[in-house]
This record gives structure tokens, sequence and C-alpha cells, in this order.
């Protein structure tokens, strides 16, 4: 209905026009030049202008609808208080322009320097606001009084925004089934493409892991088709995958899950939650310390002579010392010590019987 009435609007104003000026057409010339059928012919004119002027504004109308429904409310508020400002500052301006004397001809000057400071000042607002205005509310967000400091730390979002690692790796179902991950699960549109991209290379590798990606996807989403949202929010001036990932949580105040250690250094340094699958899976990792006894199959020999290697269900590594005389067998070992690296934890043990055994 809008549409409707914003292409009949136009075409009226330019049936009006366009018949006004064949009326103020000299009656003279008209005669002279038997053209006094010229206003009809301006009026049909200025119908066909302004019915291609109202088709034009309400595509642009459009257009501008769909981008502010998609625009972050922090973004909106910031691009809209620098547009005020830009056009109050173009108007402090052009103050002192407007008492100058000017000729009765060159009053249009004013008008034209007033519509150029009003589109510059406002772009200039708009763009200011866009590039510091969010971190701006932001900080303002933040600058609470010490105490009104809560007592408690705050509880993480209940927005999370999936990242390509996390859905290929495919542990966020079984999260989402135990109830351990809460709250709305994001899948940003360009998270999708970079699958797509994945599930179509020529490599075979990347080609496996984007088509896992996917089926994950669509496994996941009959079974939690509520609380998942394929969000379509872009960011074209932003090149990566990462950055965008970032930006949205950002926008969306939502915490990021990702297996990508580089993504997790810099999102934090940017002050996003991040929820590491991998640091969870080794943080519920059993705890085993000196004197726990294990049952394990060593499967190969170590880097010095006399070690065997053997490994847990969750792929815990064991160094058993003196167990390369027993690889392929089922060896009770004693934990004597443990160690954390980058790669995950490793035991170190030693083989032996349970005193309960032996007895």
């Amino acid at each position: 209905m809008l549409d409707a009435l914003i292409v009949l609007i136009f075409v009226a104003a330019g049936a009006v026009i366009g018949y006004s000026g064949g009326e103020l057409l000299p009656q003279d010339w008209l005669a002279a030049n038997k053209a006094g059928n010229a206003p009809w012919m301006l009026l049909a004119l200025g119908t066909l202008l302004g019915l291609g002027m109202g088709f034009a504004v309400r595509s642009v109308l459009r257009r501008a609808e769909d981008q502010i429904r998609q625009m972050p409310t922090d973004s909106l508020i910031s691009r809209s208080a620098g547009l005020v400002a830009g056009l109050l500052v173009a108007n402090l301006l052009l103050g002192p322009v407007f008492l100058l004397p000017f000729p009765s001809q060159l009053d249009f000057i004013k008008w034209l320097a007033s519509l150029l400071a009003s589109v510059l000042f406002g772009y200039l607002g708009m763009t200011l606001a866009e590039a510091h205005g969010r971190e701006l509310l932001r900080r303002l967000n933040l600058a609470r009084p010490v105490e009104e400091e809560p007592l408690v730390p705050t509880l993480p979002s209940r927005n999370k925004v999936l990242d390509t690692s996390s859905v290929i790796d495919g542990r966020v179902e079984e999260l989402l089934s135990t109830g351990f991950l809460e709250g709305t699960i994001i899948v940003p549109a360009f998270v999708l493409e970079e699958l797509q991209h994945l599930a179509d290379s020529a490599d075979s590798e990347k080609r496996t892991r984007g088509r896992r990606g996917l089926d994950i996807l669509n496994q996941m989403q009959p079974k939690f088709a509520s609380r998942m949202l394929i969000h379509d929010l872009n960011y074209p001036k932003l090149t990566t995958v990462d950055a965008k990932l970032i930006r949205l949580a950002q926008d969306m105040e939502a915490a990021l899950v990702t297996n990508d250690f580089n993504l997790n250094k810099v999102a934090s340094l940017q002050g996003v939650a991040v929820l590491n699958v991998n640091e969870l899976a080794n943080a519920l990792k059993p705890r085993y310390r000196p004197g726990d006894w294990l049952d394990v199959r060593i499967v190969r020999e170590g880097k010095e002579n006399h070690q065997g290697i053997a490994y847990l269900e969750d792929g815990t590594m064991i160094v058993v010392e003196d167990g390369r005389d027993h690889i392929g067998e089922h060896v009770g070992v004693i934990v004597t010590s443990s160690l954390q690296t980058a790669a995950g934890r490793m035991i170190f043990a030693r083989p032996q019987m349970p005193q309960s055994l032996a007895s």
C-alpha cells in the first residue's frame, strides 16, 4: 500500500508540473509553432518521469529499510546521533553566512551553501559515528561507579556465535543435547559460505571437512530449530571471516564458540567472550595424581629405548617406564607424574600391579 502511494504521489506531481509548465509557455509562441497541444504533451512526459522517479524512490526506500532492519541497535543509535550532530554543526557554521548581505540575484548561493553543508557535515557525522560511536557507547555502558560493580562475576552472554572450526568439529551438537551450551546459537551466513567454499574445493581434505560441517548443521537444524538462528548480517568492508565473526560477536554482545587458537587470542584481546571446545575438553579430562593405578595397553615404543607409549580413551598419552617389553599387552601401571603441554596432558607411569591384586 505504501509503495503504491509513493508512486501515485510522484506520478501526480509529475503530471501537475508538466501541465503547469505547458500552461506557462507563451501563447504567441504556441500559436506560431502550432503547438496548442504542448501542455498535454508535457503532462504525459511529466507523468512518465514521475512514474520513473516513483519506482526509483520506492526501490531506494526499500533498500534503506532492509539495511536499517539488519543494522545492530548500537550502530543505528550512533549513526543517528552522528547525523544529528553533523546537521547541528552545519547550521551553526552557516549562521554567519545568512547574515551577510547578498544581492537578491545571488540569494540562491545561500541555499546552495546550506544544502551542500548539510549533506557534507551530515555524512561526516555518520562516518565518524560509524567508526567510533559504538566503541563510545560500550565505554559509557561500562563506565559505572566502583560501588555499583557487581559482587559476583557477570554471567556469560546467552547468545553464542559459531565459527567454521566449531561447526566442523561436531561436539557443539553434543553440548547442546546435554544442555551445557545454553541460549541462542547463531550461525552467520558468511560461515555457511565458507563451508560451501570448502565443500566445493578441489582439495579432498578440505572438501571432506566442508561437507562434514554442512551435514552437521543439517542434523542440528531440526533438533534445535527453536534455538538456532541463521544470521544474514554481513560486513562487506571486512575481508576475512575471522574479522567478521569478532565484529558480529561485538555487535550482538555474544560469546564466540571456536576451536581456532589464533582466533581465540585475537577475540580475547578485543574483549569478546570466547568459548573454546578444546579447552573445555581438556578441562574435563580426568586428573590423575601420583599413586593412581591404571590399566592400559602399550601400543608402541617411546623415544627412549626402555619406554612404552599407551593412550587413554580421551587421547591422553601415557609414557610408561620399562614398558618397551610389554608392547601389545595390557599392563597395570602406577602414575608417577603428569605434565600439561600445549598439545594436551601427558602422564608418566611405571608398570606395577595394584596391591590388592598382588596380595
